[in-house]
């Protein structure tokens, strides 16, 4: 690997097998780089809209896994224009690195010995990995696979984070990392519109606790109106459902937006109107039947009190990403565990 010359590497290439992708729906493999989707990328034109698909190509949650001896971890990515940092879990320690300009990363000094690497791969931008790189004698090996609880997220920028510090510090890798479960991260930032093709994603693939955050994207894109707004969320979580029979669903309703909660946007209905109609929609479903689907009011995820965490008035701060996620945990714990 002549990117790094200083010592003498062995280069792992993308695709190899040794790697395994999580928290991705689909990795794509190219000619010279790798990128995981968090749609199906073969069947991307059944996910229309190409801010929804560019949004699907960041890779918040996604991890590369692989068993090595390695002291040395080096990465170079095709582009680096827009993509943020690569943290790194090793024996339960994070490391963060930045990503340089060429596309270069790199973790020195590990633990001696053999260990599980968890790479977190940038959040936001458009991240291709060409390579990776270990000590020329380290020995390499696929992870075990491991059984954890799975946990599926849907939302918008709020569940996406694209403004966390780093890829292990949005709400849901906070909550997934505390909990020990596998994230699959749906956060599609400016995106979050209840499309069919995406509760039949969520339907299909397997979860223990599945968390959906709606309303925001609704409200600042006009997607429903007051009249179709609360049937357009009991057919979405009721498709989950039909795929999930005893899954634990919360239903988010929008955080704390001060210049939202009383205006009206181009749906006709304020952030209040907007919690109402979700609370109703939780509370029909239940009604019948279905005792499995929880009201979280995004209020009590992060309400006025956090306003100051809120640095353009809608998007939390990383610090405030913290807060979702202690306000989230917990729920999601006596779900996940609810006998303890």
């Amino acid at each position: 690997m002549n990117t790094f010359p200083s010592k003498p590497l062995r280069s792992i290439r993308a695709s190899d097998s040794v790697l395994t992708w999580s928290g991705a729906i689909e990795v794509e493999h190219a000619a010279g780089w790798s990128r995981g989707w968090r749609l199906p990328h073969s069947l991307l034109r059944l996910f229309p809209g190409e801010r929804l698909q560019g949004q699907a190509r960041a890779q918040a949650g996604v991890r590369i896994t692989f068993g090595t001896d390695t002291t040395v971890l080096r990465g170079r990515c095709l582009s680096a224009d827009d993509v943020g940092p690569v943290d790194l879990v090793v024996q339960g320690t994070l490391v963060n690195a930045p990503v340089a300009a060429d596309g270069s990363f790199h973790f020195a000094e590990l633990p001696a010995g053999e260990k599980i690497l968890e790479i977190w791969l940038p959040h936001s931008g458009d991240f291709r990995l060409v390579e990776l790189a270990v000590d020329e004698s380290a020995r390499t090996w696929a992870a075990p696979a491991t059984r954890r609880p799975r946990l599926i997220t849907y939302g918008s920028s709020i569940t996406h984070c694209g403004a966390a510090a780093s890829p292990t510090r949005t709400w849901p890798a906070l909550v997934a990392r505390t909990l020990g479960m596998d994230l699959t991260c749906l956060g599609f930032g400016g995106e979050c519109h209840l499309d069919p093709m995406i509760a039949r994603l969520i339907r299909d693939r397997p979860a223990e606790v599945i968390i959906t955050c709606l309303g925001i994207n609704v409200y600042g894109a006009g997607t429903f109106s007051k009249r179709s707004f609360l049937p357009a969320v009991l057919g979405f979580v009721s498709t989950i459902r039909d795929g999930h029979p005893r899954v634990p669903i919360l239903v988010v309703s929008p955080i704390f937006s001060p210049s939202r909660e009383e205006q009206a946007g181009p749906t006709g209905m304020s952030l209040t109107e907007m919690r109402a109609d979700i609370a109703e929609a939780v509370r029909l479903l239940r009604e019948h039947g279905d005792e499995d689907v929880h009201l979280v009011d995004g209020l009590d995820v992060f309400g006025p009190a956090q306003e100051h965490l809120l640095p353009d008035g809608l998007h939390p701060s990383t610090d405030g990403y913290a807060h979702m996620a202690t306000s989230i945990t917990p729920l999601v714990r006596a779900h996940l565990f609810p006998n303890h």
